[in-house]
């Protein structure tokens, strides 16, 4: 994941200006929230995490299909 330097704040920026923050997200669908300097929250727009849940299922699927595929003399054995 690539981070925008201009999308990082500290956690108690996000504590008095969350509106702020809020429309950082807008602007540009996540922000990292810093604790102590370090990342540690990532905070993004729920349709990007609905997105991103998506593709996460089409990716197992797409594993589970070359699996199945690698190895279907295994499973043609085991349906017998």
């Amino acid at each position: 994941m690539k981070i925008n330097i201009n999308n990082l704040v500290s956690i108690s920026e996000v504590n008095q200006k969350f509106s702020k923050v809020a429309r950082l997200v807008d602007e540009n669908g996540a922000t990292v929230i810093l604790k102590n300097n370090v990342p540690r929250y990532e905070l993004i727009d729920y349709s990007q995490l609905q997105k991103e849940e998506i593709l996460g299922d089409e990716e197992v699927d797409e594993v589970a299909k070359r699996i199945l595929f690698k190895h279907m003399k295994a499973f043609e054995q085991l349906a017998k």
